[in-house]
């Protein structure tokens, strides 16, 4: 039985024009004795940017970037770059957050050998129109019905001038290379899927080959009355001696709307 116990807010929003609205959805790394966390700032508009500050210990906050580490600068992160999580792999940090333009969400990567200077990658999961993505999920199998609930906007192809895809987010990077390949988790609701490539695999070609066997790719589905309608990803999986612990939030819908929770699942799931 694991025990939690809350101790507060640790962080607030400011007057600064970047995080004046709130902040949220942080991401910890322990790194050099330091713990550094990443954390999604909003400004007016909804716009976010991502904001960085350093614990002196788990509960204090000591030093505090006053701009933004992680700021849109690309066409598809016009209107966001939100909710960061971050792990490091054979020295590199690999930072992902959700790119929002406006219509779209989709999972970016950002890499860093030392925390302060960024090169963003870019959009890393699939570009992909709804009709596409059902007819190769569908192919070998009936997939569930939620995925058509949350995903199918009528077959709408574009709006504002921009071409409508399959939102993808949550993508957190495995703390390691597996069999010599980079692992991540990813939601394209309702279910939290998983990644394996070598380096430079994410082709077109790759996805199309990916969502034909969708199926082998969930690692895990809503069970539990308090994330019935979907789940997603929070931090990067733990290692432990019973599996890969993954910490994810459930949510459920009432009449008031969507209600996020914690959740803990273990599993033993086998990475090629």
């Amino acid at each position: 039985m694991i025990e939690l116990k809350k101790e507060g807010i640790l962080l607030k929003k400011t007057a600064l024009g970047f995080e004046n609205e709130g902040v949220l959805n942080p991401a910890v790394i322990s790194d050099g004795g330091s713990l550094h966390m990443f954390y999604r700032a909003v400004a007016k508009g909804n716009y976010s940017s991502i904001g960085y500050c350093q614990l002196s210990s788990p509960l204090m906050v000591g030093e505090r970037m006053d701009v933004p580490t992680i700021f849109p600068q690309c066409d598809y992160e016009t209107h966001g770059a939100e909710d960061p999580r971050i792990t490091k792999i054979d020295d590199i940090y690999y930072l992902t957050y959700t790119g929002y333009d406006g219509v779209n969400a989709l999972g970016v990567l950002a890499i860093s050998e030392d925390l302060i200077h960024w090169h963003t990658i870019g959009i890393i999961v699939p570009q992909i129109a709804y009709d596409e993505f059902i007819r190769l999920a569908s192919a070998k199998g009936t997939l569930n019905d939620k995925y058509i609930r949350y995903n199918d906007l009528g077959h709408i192809s574009e709006r504002d001038g921009k071409k409508i895809f399959v939102w993808d987010k949550n993508v957190i990077f495995f703390p390691g290379r597996i069999n010599g390949k980079l692992v991540f988790i990813h939601r394209i609701k309702p279910d939290i899927q998983l990644v394996s490539v070598n380096d430079k695999e994410l082709t077109t070609e790759f996805w199309q080959h990916y969502f034909l066997h969708i199926h082998h790719n969930i690692v895990l589905s809503p069970k539990h009355e308090h994330e019935v309608s979907y789940i997603g990803g929070g931090c990067p999986p733990i290692e432990t001696a019973d599996g890969w612990l993954l910490i994810y939030h459930g949510v459920h819908d009432t009449v008031k709307g969507y209600v996020y929770l914690p959740a803990l699942h273990c599993w033993t799931w086998e990475i090629h």
